[in-house]
């Protein structure tokens, strides 16, 4: 006895178009016959989610068979089932070929014999920060499989030339009768490219490619971020056949800075102050990636761990458009050691402001430190 064709499928009676061809696909590719090799089980249930879908995919046969069941589609074909469902289902197909290795099966395409494109390349590229900064050129060793100049890519030896394959015509396919399928598999005598060669390129030994390091100078756009990939088309492997080559993708790594923290094109700084500049307001002079400094405004008043901004000192936009902002966070730092003129001058304030001792006018040396980094890693 038959089951019902959404059980098969596993699907509910209201499934949209979509959920049943979704659900279809899921069944195809677990149970077809070539990852289920000798499997009568799964290719019966291989048979039964087609039949099941060749109704429920057909707008009027669904309509019969909600209505009455088997007996509403009975007529369609061999136990209702209809091979022209896969007309206009090649995508299911050709992920089938790319998983299971027999290129495109019901299209009776030929694809392996034919031209192949090269294989993408990826490179990692470590850059420092500043070199994110400003931008910057360097020269990368690629390695990659080029066309081998003695054959000019044909695989066979000079006065020679390949032979169409015999056993496959030149297809690069074999094909063979599974049930209501036809499918295609790679030749095995020439291994899937239609061609057999007699004689061997001594070069590349018959494979019409040979490795092959090349320099290439890389621009490297100011304000690149950590994790993005510059394209250079055409840079990748060489393709098979006459195909075309590859493209080469660089992921550059950025180094974090010692200082400043990047949040898209803005930067964030850290900066120790005294109390009196925050309280009386003060010009500070601030660093910037650039090697150059810039002067920020801080109000009186301003607070231990404001951030205050910088417009138009961040990093510069990968695409062009403009700079980002600095955002500088002042915060008091406390001096470790006093003088005698520092301890008396706080604790002259601590007589009229007994609830804190804020730092002196003047931090000394030792309490500059982080200041003295940055000005000096910029000069």
């Amino acid at each position: 006895m038959k089951r019902d064709y959404y059980e098969v499928l596993g699907v509910d009676r209201t499934a949209s178009d979509t959920d049943i061809k979704s659900a279809y696909r899921k069944q195809a590719l677990k149970f077809h016959p070539d990852r289920n090799p000798g499997d009568a089980a799964a290719e019966e249930s291989f048979k039964e989610a087609a039949e099941a879908y060749s109704v429920l995919a057909d707008k009027d046969k669904r309509a019969r068979y909600d209505r009455f069941g088997h007996q509403g589609v009975s007529a369609g074909g061999p136990q209702g089932f209809d091979p022209t469902i896969f007309a206009d289902f090649g995508d299911l197909f050709s992920n089938l070929g790319d998983a299971f290795g027999f290129g495109d099966v019901f299209s009776g395409r030929g694809r392996r014999g034919g031209p192949q494109r090269g294989s993408d390349l990826r490179y990692d590229l470590e850059i420092s920060f500043e070199e994110s900064f400003k931008g910057t050129e360097t020269s990368v060793q690629i390695p990659r499989d080029e066309t081998c100049e003695t054959c000019t890519g044909s695989g066979a030896a000079p006065g020679t030339k390949a032979e169409t394959c015999s056993a496959c015509s030149g297809r690069g396919q074999l094909r063979y009768q599974q049930g209501f399928f036809t499918v295609a598999r790679p030749c095995p005598t020439c291994r899937g490219t239609g061609r057999t060669i007699a004689n061997p390129c001594a070069s590349c030994r018959g494979q019409g490619r040979i490795s092959q390091e090349r320099t290439l100078k890389i621009k490297i756009p100011a304000g690149i971020a950590n994790g993005q990939q510059i394209r250079l088309y055409g840079e990748g492997e060489h393709g098979l056949a006459g195909g075309p080559t590859g493209d080469l993708y660089v992921v550059v790594h950025v180094s974090d800075h010692a200082f400043f923290q990047r949040d898209g094109d803005d930067l964030h700084l850290q900066m120790p102050v005294t109390f009196p500049a925050l309280a009386l307001g003060t010009r500070l002079g601030v660093p910037t990636p650039s090697g150059d400094e810039t002067t920020l405004e801080v109000p009186p008043g301003t607070q231990s761990g404001t951030r205050l901004r910088v417009r138009g000192k961040g990093m510069p936009n990968v695409q062009g458009r403009g700079k980002g902002d600095l955002y500088v966070q002042v915060s008091v730092q406390v001096p470790k050691k006093l003088t005698k003129e520092q301890r008396a001058a706080l604790e002259a304030l601590a007589g009229v402001m007994p609830m804190g001792k804020p730092a002196p006018s003047e931090p000394a040396d030792e309490d500059r430190s982080v200041f003295d980094k940055v000005k000096d890693l910029f000069g």
